[in-house]
């Protein structure tokens, strides 16, 4: 697996250009016991407690998905986000957990303020501004706690400028040397957050993330932001999403000597979902087309939340 052995694994499986290997499964975790609350217009994503998350990972598993990108999940939200960082918030108790019943699962700890600010917006603003060094000392908080908590990577979505290097810094600090950036360093302003905005709650409640988030017509600016975050520190680069974004992801392999991930994202699962309803196309079929392209543009990893279903297709 990448994410344990710094490898990249190329086998083909049923003709195609991935492998179970190369997927990254996205786990929503909330407050409480025995839940299980699906989210609209997220078809088959759910909220789960931390016992059920256990269930979920030891199922998926099974299939052979041994990575996962964790969000939290709270109702705890003030200006600053501070819950983001509690070292019993809720991340931090599953990161515990999982690695109590699974040190074998590679965990990505997303690190963000948005899902635990009132106003939904991932930095600190200061009038209309945003305050960079408060949020980068806010983000270096929420790192050194899922490291502290056992992340083998922690995954700065915040597109604060200097986020890499601020984490970097905290971390080598606290003897967590060996605990790995996954960096958003090229996520656009896009259309297609949609359903996950709403699982967490996160849609910003005045103006817009494109303060902060990429231009989607800027491919420049996609590329000086991943080698800023190489140069900072990165040890694995994302582009978000990436359906709209496959030349981004061919560039970035071509010009960068680190693994390339791409967010196959909300909006772009649930489109599939709802066209395999209403009977547009064949789920298994349209699936494994999506991801072989992302996969033949470039990308090493792909976080997408078809992960479970294509790992028991793959196992068929």
């Amino acid at each position: 697996m990448l994410l344990r052995k710094n490898e990249i694994i190329g086998k083909e499986v049923n003709k195609t250009l991935f492998s179970v290997d190369n997927l990254v499964m996205p786990l929503f975790v909330t407050e409480g016991i025995n839940i299980k609350k699906p989210i609209k217009n997220f078809p088959g994503i759910f909220h789960l407690s931390i016992n059920n998350i256990l269930k979920e990972i030891d199922e998926i598993g099974k299939f052979g998905v041994s990575a996962i990108l964790v969000f939290g999940v709270t109702c705890k939200k003030d200006k600053i986000g501070s819950y983001s960082w509690n070292k019993n918030g809720i991340v931090q108790k599953t990161i515990k957990e999982i690695k109590r019943r699974f040190p074998q699962i590679s965990i990505i700890a997303d690190i963000c303020l948005c899902g635990y600010k009132s106003d939904g917006h991932c930095g600190i603003f200061n009038g209309n501004v945003i305050d960079t060094d408060l949020t980068l000392k806010y983000l270096s908080k929420i790192a050194l706690s899922y490291a502290e908590s056992g992340a083998d990577f922690v995954a700065p979505s915040a597109m604060m400028d200097g986020q890499v290097k601020a984490i970097r810094k905290i971390l080598n600090k606290n003897s967590f040397k060996h605990v790995r950036i996954f960096d958003y360093s090229a996520k656009f302003a896009s259309n297609f957050y949609g359903p996950f905005r709403e699982s967490l709650d996160s849609s910003p409640k005045f103006g817009d993330r494109r303060l902060y988030q990429l231009d989607y017509t800027n491919i420049n600016d996609a590329l000086r932001r991943m080698k800023k975050s190489i140069e900072e520190g990165a040890d694995i680069v994302m582009v978000k999403p990436a359906l709209a974004y496959l030349d981004i992801i061919k560039m970035a392999k071509q010009k960068f000597n680190v693994p390339i991930a791409a967010y196959n994202v909300s909006g772009e699962y649930s489109m599939v979902k709802f066209g395999s309803e209403k009977h547009i196309f064949d789920e298994k079929n349209v699936v494994f087309e999506i991801l072989t392209a992302i996969k033949r543009a470039g990308a090493d990893l792909i976080i997408t939340y078809h992960a479970k279903d294509v790992a028991k297709w793959l196992k068929k």
